[in-house]
């Protein structure tokens, strides 16, 4: 019997020990498309065009709403892609032609390519991808906000 619980014990400790392997490996680096079927992708340049062109432009931020009170793009909304969903966009707009333009922490930050696929499948149209986000905000020096 103890033979048995030896071997069990054993086993268990090597499952464990398993299932923590992914966390002691390096993460992969997330490379997300250049482009986004259904939607424009935008530098830093043309969303401060898109923004003066297009005075109802609904910016919106993907991150985490910490994420946005620590820096934002003036006039971005938080709405973490956690949260976005075809009711969270219909409360800034149901007009499926109006123009909203996603934005998170940069090229690797996948937030913004979620929410822009959601608002894709909830029929919106009008959809921007600024791909560089705060990271090629920042490396520009334009202004951001602290909330």
């Amino acid at each position: 019997m103890k033979i048995l619980l030896y071997w069990i014990q054993r086993y268990i400790l090597a499952m464990c020990s398993l299932m923590l392997l992914p966390l002691t490996l390096p993460a992969a680096e997330l490379e997300l498309p250049n482009v986004i079927p259904g939607t424009t992708t935008v530098s830093a340049e043309e969303l401060i065009k898109l923004a003066g062109k297009i005075e109802s432009l609904l910016l919106i931020d993907a991150r985490l709403s910490v994420d946005h009170t620590q820096g934002a793009i003036e006039g971005s909304i938080s709405l973490p892609d956690t949260m976005t969903s075809c009711n969270a966009l219909g409360k800034f707009t149901t007009d499926e032609h109006h123009p909203i333009l996603f934005y998170c922490n940069g090229p690797k930050c996948e937030r913004s390519a979620n929410a822009v696929q959601i608002a894709r499948e909830c029929g919106y149209q009008n959809v921007y991808w600024f791909r560089g986000g705060l990271e090629e905000w920042k490396k520009k020096n334009y202004p951001f906000i602290r909330r």
